[in-house]
């Protein structure tokens, strides 16, 4: 049985991923109208990452006999300085779910849910794994810099880490 606690906490997290989708969206909508269309494509596939990460714990709720709440989701801001400045908010953002995800499973573990920490795991994974992948972009902006032809450079780059990402991917049909 999932506590009252643990309920709560979840459809917290729930908010919070939902949050996420509609700020990469809103990303996505920024890169777009900057000409940055490989960005944009790479924020609008981490918005729908988002979205599944909110629909995961919203079905485990409801197989849990719990009630998953809908949220209110604030405005995302949808002006952003640069690019650059754009990738270190994803960042940060991906650092606050994961501080969030560590403070579930602090509750799994003091409430002695076994069934909620095994659930946890695979976003314990898949928050390592989104702050690697934005660390990895925050270096290539590093390195590219931001002199003139720097946009072009970046939009490429991500691209890239797009494509490759699309391919590590399990196919939808796979079991």
């Amino acid at each position: 049985m999932i506590s009252k606690k643990m309920i709560e906490a979840l459809n917290n997290q729930i908010a919070l991923e939902g949050y996420a989708s509609y700020l990469y969206l809103s990303m996505s909508a920024w890169c777009e109208r900057e000409g940055l269309s490989g960005c944009a494509r790479f924020m609008r596939r981490q918005s729908e990452e988002e979205r599944a990460h909110m629909l995961r714990i919203f079905d485990y709720l409801s197989e849990m006999d719990a009630h998953p709440l809908t949220p209110a989701i604030a405005q995302p801001p949808h002006e952003f300085e640069k690019v650059q400045q754009l990738f270190a908010q994803v960042y940060a953002h991906e650092q606050k779910v994961t501080a969030s995800i560590h403070n579930l499973i602090a509750i799994a573990y003091e409430e002695q849910d076994h069934t909620t920490l095994n659930f946890l795991q695979w976003y314990v994974e898949e928050q390592r794994e989104e702050e690697a992948l934005m660390r990895t972009i925050l270096d290539k902006l590093r390195l590219i810099g931001e002199g003139p032809q720097s946009l072009y450079y970046i939009d490429m780059e991500i691209e890239k880490v797009n494509a490759q990402t699309l391919k590590a991917e399990p196919s939808e049909g796979a079991a």
